[in-house]
């Protein structure tokens, strides 16, 4: 990257960190059941839901149990369960059209990041119905009102259900951009592990070490608060504990619930101290070929960890402390490089591969090109690459 723009990233990402503690942050208040919800709607004078779930999940019958709380309450519902992996704009204006038809007053986001991705964005098109997605994209494009707003996360994995962000893939061009502004974060988020327990080990998987690429790059970008250091220090120790035995014995409600609050603490953190290069990378990924975000960020994450080199290393090296995998005592450099040995070998353990078989040699400058426009300025990496740099990663990860 020339000098020019670096310093253009870094005086930008300095204004927002100067900026923190002025700006509106808010955590969503956490309920712990997903039947408690009827009760909330009742107190809040709320009839008409619109559930927005994806096919995954509709098979699994999550959200059964809720729908059956709501009837029993007299709380008319809706189900939009059509969401794709990488939630398109097709998506939110299907969805949308069954929120106006049904005069809905209410959103649950019910699943994995996708399903929450969506919700708010209908809730973002229901608040400014003349402005489109496109138009929104970026940050602080919203302004409005969401309806009331509520996340039910089944993958621990994301944290949308605490953050300020969409991310939505233009259903004609295959451009994944990303939507930020206070507004979207949703006013309650239920943390049950109940609706986690049917999920496949697979899935389990990937959206547990989609949670800790969230932590890490919270913690090691440049713009980390004490606090946000402390929440992702307790996400990674909580994933380490924890995912393995959420991975073999599914039914495991403590595993789950300590997965479900791991990443409720990362999500708090990286919204105010974002993510990296990592997910940049794998939104484009999404975008271009429907690649599963949780997996594209297991399978870059060591990978984009050792082309930062020593600058990460005494980040680390407190991580692989906290998760157990190193001693005190150790050198930062042995230390880190263990960090990121253990997150190899948790891969290798959940059959994660090195690489994404979907990768064409031809689309990657314009995956690259993608990936630049989203993480620059705003992403506080450690080390600042430009689009030409970032192009680094994809082969890395390309099927020889």
């Amino acid at each position: 990257m020339n000098r020019l723009k670096k310093l253009y990233c870094r005086a930008f990402q300095t204004v927002f960190k100067i900026a923190l503690p002025f700006l509106p942050y808010r955590n969503p208040k956490i309920i712990g059941q997903a039947d408690q919800l009827s009760e909330l709607f009742v107190k809040k004078k709320c009839t008409r839901v619109l559930i927005v779930t994806d096919p995954g999940i509709a098979k699994l019958g999550l959200t059964r149990d809720l729908e059956r709380t709501l009837t029993e309450n007299g709380i008319f519902y809706v189900v939009y369960d059509k969401t794709d992996a990488n939630p398109t704009t097709a998506n939110v204006e299907e969805a949308l059209e069954l929120y106006h038809a049904e005069f809905c007053e209410a959103i649950i986001g019910f699943g994995g990041g996708s399903s929450m991705d969506c919700a708010k964005a209908v809730g973002a098109r229901a608040a400014k119905p003349k402005q489109s997605l496109a138009k929104m994209k970026g940050i602080l494009r919203v302004h409005g009102r969401l309806p009331l707003l509520i996340a039910v996360p089944t993958t621990a994995g994301t944290g949308s259900e605490t953050t300020l962000a969409c991310v939505i893939v233009d259903a004609k061009t295959r451009h994944k951009y990303v939507i930020n502004d206070f507004c979207l974060i949703p006013r309650y988020a239920v943390l049950d592990p109940n609706v986690t327990l049917s999920l496949p080990p697979f899935v389990t998987a990937t959206t547990g070490m989609d949670a800790l690429t969230h932590a890490v790059e919270a913690y090691i970008g440049n713009t980390t608060t004490r606090g946000t250091r402390k929440q992702s220090e307790q996400a990674v120790k909580l994933i380490f504990e924890n995912l393995d035995e959420a991975y073999t014995n599914g039914k495991n409600v403590k595993a789950r619930r300590n997965m479900l609050h791991a990443f409720y603490y990362v999500g708090c953190a990286f919204t105010k101290s974002y993510v990296g290069y990592v997910h940049a990378v794998a939104h484009s990924l999404g975008g271009q070929y429907n690649v599963p975000h949780g997996l594209a960020n297991a399978v870059l994450l060591p990978v984009v960890l050792e082309e930062y080199g020593s600058c990460v290393y005494g980040k680390l090296a407190r991580l692989a402390v906290v998760a157990g995998v190193a001693d005190e005592n150790a050198t930062e450099e042995a230390a880190a490089k263990a960090f990121i040995q253990a997150i190899k070998d948790m891969k290798k353990r959940f059959g994660i591969g090195d690489t994404i078989p979907e990768i064409w040699k031809e689309d990657i400058p314009k995956m690259a090109h993608y990936a630049d426009k989203e993480a620059n300025p705003l992403y506080p990496v450690p080390v600042l690459m430009d689009a030409k740099e970032l192009e680094r990663f994809y082969y890395k990860v390309l099927q020889k």
